[in-house]
């Protein structure tokens, strides 16, 4: 592999260690001729899922694509680039063990939407409106409504099994 900076085709790993569950590895290197680090992966190279999207056209899976939305809907939120890969890494995960050649747009966007309303439901929000298409504000309240409603639910079950703790 040529060195990005100085294009010496001479370097050595300086550390390794699996990553998404093992099926990849992410490796260190130092170019011999500049002395300069890089990171690479190496993943396993899988069968090609296509997406097929709403209007029935088909494009080859990307987990970058995944990846830069989770982005977008995560800025200036509290969540880690390594808490983001992993919502991707989980996505990637149910569509191998659900779908073998094409997997639904749809079923990528709830995957997404899932993870995140449990991470963070501000970003959860965020993504849900482009990803759903929310028309107009009182789609927005609607969803807002309805995470407030399970956030208190959640609340008050939590109370109750504190109570029932100390009882």
């Amino acid at each position: 592999m040529k060195c990005p900076y100085c294009s010496v085709d001479d370097d050595k790993v300086v550390d390794s260690r699996t990553i998404s569950e093992g099926r990849a590895v992410r490796r260190r290197r130092e170019c011999n001729g500049c002395q300069r680090r890089l990171t690479t992966y190496e993943r396993m190279e899988e069968v090609t899922r296509l997406v097929v999207k709403k209007n029935q056209i088909r494009q080859e899976f990307s987990r970058t694509k995944v990846l830069d939305g989770l982005i977008t809907a995560c800025q200036k939120r509290p969540i880690s680039m390594e808490q983001m890969e992993s919502v991707v890494d989980e996505v990637e995960k149910q569509i191998r063990e659900r779908f073998d050649r094409e997997v639904p747009s749809v079923f990528i966007g709830e995957t997404v939407s899932e993870q995140l309303r449990e991470l963070d439901p501000v970003a959860y929000v965020r993504f849900a409106s482009v990803y759903q298409e929310f028309a107009d504000v009182s789609q927005f309240l609607q969803e807002l409504t309805s995470l407030m409603e399970n956030r208190g639910l959640e609340k008050r079950e939590t109370e109750n099994r504190e109570a029932e703790d100390v009882l």
